[in-house]
């Protein structure tokens, strides 16, 4: 059995795990490796927001070019696309980007196509919502665990391979000391959100100053190659319990700590569903996601669910990835968002 934490980014510790030596995890999982030359990885969230049917045709083609965008050199090693509609009834599109090192993200991002239409007046005046949270962990930032070991989605598709069974799962904690920086580092969170140009709920662009150690996690779920009796299990059983769950997030987060939650369905580029989902949470910090995970009822319901229905499961395929940031490797800009639109809601004018 290995260890989650790769061979390379082990260090001495000065933090202990919540499991004994000899552990025994229940089930299998797996998490996703890359070599050393992995030394901070690049996740795009780009959005477009909209209001009412008449506007999804132009919501669309404005997906569709920051997909386009990806093509050009430098762009991202793998994307997928989202739909979801907020606690405000806006739909929000969103084209997510995965990218394998920091400067092939910034010489993309310095493309004048693609530097142009971000910076373009036309934004401002089209009618749509446009929003960029971009974070960028370190190696020792994120952590990632699967129950399958084929194409990976997410951060593992610009990775290397996947490990073999590893020890640091299945209990209360597991999720922290996956993280290589647990070894030495307890991540707490620092500062607050600020926002440092803009104003939000007016028209205009608002970008908000980040704290460190804000923590970012994408739950999946892919039911496509599920059977007959895999795919009624998923959405009669898990699908609704952990709706309500993201429910509760999106619409009461703010009190246990919880920045945006986000539930998104899968998309193609002319915005037609596909059967896979997951959802996209900014929380303060690790340990107020740990403290939901633990003990709100939302969450158990889920994660009995989940252990009811593990060791039966074949071709639904259940991930997460989750990470964390120093405050100086953060984006989170909006364009005529409404102002519950992400990390504004809860982010405060600046005072410097």
């Amino acid at each position: 059995m290995e260890s989650a934490i790769d061979t390379h980014l082990k260090c001495p510790r000065s933090l202990t795990r919540r499991i004994a030596d000899d552990y025994q995890p229940p089930f299998p999982m797996f998490v996703a490796r890359a070599g050393q030359d992995m030394r901070q990885v690049v996740m795009g969230y780009l959005g477009v927001q909209y209001v009412g049917e008449d506007n999804k045709p132009k919501a669309l083609a404005a997906l569709r070019r920051i997909v386009a965008d990806f093509a050009l050199p430098d762009g991202p090693g793998e994307h997928d696309l989202t739909h979801h509609t907020d606690a405000q009834g806006y739909d929000n599109l969103i084209a997510v980007g995965y990218w394998r090192d920091q400067d092939t993200y910034t010489r993309w991002l310095a493309t004048p196509q693609v530097q142009e239409w971000w910076q373009s007046d036309e934004r401002l005046s089209d009618g749509l919502g446009y929003f960029r949270e971009v974070v960028c962990p370190r190696a020792d930032q994120f952590e990632t665990l699967y129950a399958f070991t084929e194409k990976l989605p997410g951060v593992g598709a610009i990775m290397d391979g996947i490990s073999g069974e590893i020890q640091e799962h299945g209990y209360w904690g597991s999720m922290r000391d996956r993280f290589p920086a647990s070894q030495t580092d307890r991540m707490a969170a620092s500062g607050q959100l600020e926002i440092v140009e803009g104003t939000p709920g007016k028209t205009g662009r608002v970008v908000v100053k980040a704290h460190d150690n804000i923590a970012l996690i994408r739950s999946g779920q892919d039911w496509v190659d599920a059977d007959t009796q895999e795919r009624k299990l998923y959405l009669d059983e898990i699908e609704p319990t952990l709706r309500d769950g993201m429910t509760f997030l999106r619409d009461n987060g703010q009190a246990v700590g919880c920045y945006s939650n986000r539930y998104v369905r899968y998309i193609d580029a002319n915005g037609n569903f596909l059967d896979k989902s997951y959802n996209i949470g900014h929380w303060r910090s690790l340990d107020l996601l740990e403290r939901w995970a633990e003990s709100h009822p939302t969450h158990l319901r889920i994660f009995v669910t989940f252990f009811r229905v593990v060791t039966g499961l074949q071709k639904l395929r259940l991930y997460h990835e989750v990470s964390v940031f120093d405050a100086g490797n953060q984006l989170y800009e909006y364009i005529n968002c409404h102002a519950q639109t992400g990390m504004m809601r809860d982010a405060v004018p600046s005072q410097g």
